[in-house]
């Protein structure tokens, strides 16, 4: 599979929504965050955003980034525990009457979404946690990963046979970490070059 599922691409467009290289943050303001579900159509109109909401999405993207694979440090406990405090207001169900009949004709798949008591930025936030949810229990989690190169931190859809990428592209990221590997090494021996 070489083109991410929706459930990634959801998710890679919340956890990208902060550029850590350049600073750009477009949840920076419930204004911003309006605008971001309304334009990924989590939302049918722009919703009336709180700060709390903004503060619930913040620490919800921080978590999901941290949990991501960037082929370095452990996880930290303090971001993914703020991540699932949201996580756990938000209910979510299972239902077979959302599920539509697989093509083979056989019985249609549970699935999981919001709860119908949700509504608003609630209810779209829960649907990025169906969408984490999806990608965990699908074990697809795997392919998504946070470039390993941590000027950049951007989330990416591994493409490799593998699952063995580590940055979100070769010819900067990986080209930045390979330059600094070779000149560590020619430090360390003393080479002039």
């Amino acid at each position: 599979m070489s083109e991410p599922p929706a459930a990634a691409e959801l998710i890679m467009n919340f956890t990208n929504t902060v550029d850590l290289e350049s600073g750009r943050e477009e949840l920076s303001t419930p204004a911003g965050l309006a605008r971001w579900l309304a334009d990924g159509g989590l939302v049918e109109r722009s919703p009336d955003v709180t700060e709390a909401d903004l503060r619930a999405c913040l620490d919800l993207r921080t978590g999901m980034r941290e949990a991501l694979d960037d082929g370095g440090a452990p996880a930290s406990p303090h971001r993914l525990a703020l991540a699932d405090a949201v996580l756990a207001r938000l209910p979510v169900m299972v239902t077979l009457t959302a599920a539509t009949a697989p093509p083979d004709g056989g019985r249609p798949p549970a699935v999981l979404v919001p709860s119908p008591d949700l509504t608003g930025v609630s209810r779209a936030v829960a649907q990025l946690a169906v969408a984490w949810a999806e990608l965990v229990l699908t074990g697809q989690v795997r392919r998504l990963k946070r470039c390993a190169e941590r000027r950049c931190g951007e989330v990416f859809w591994d493409t490799s046979r593998n699952h063995s990428r580590r940055w979100c592209s070769m010819q900067v990221c990986g080209n930045r970490a390979k330059a600094r590997r070779h000149t560590a090494r020619r430090a360390g021996t003393g080479s002039t070059g």
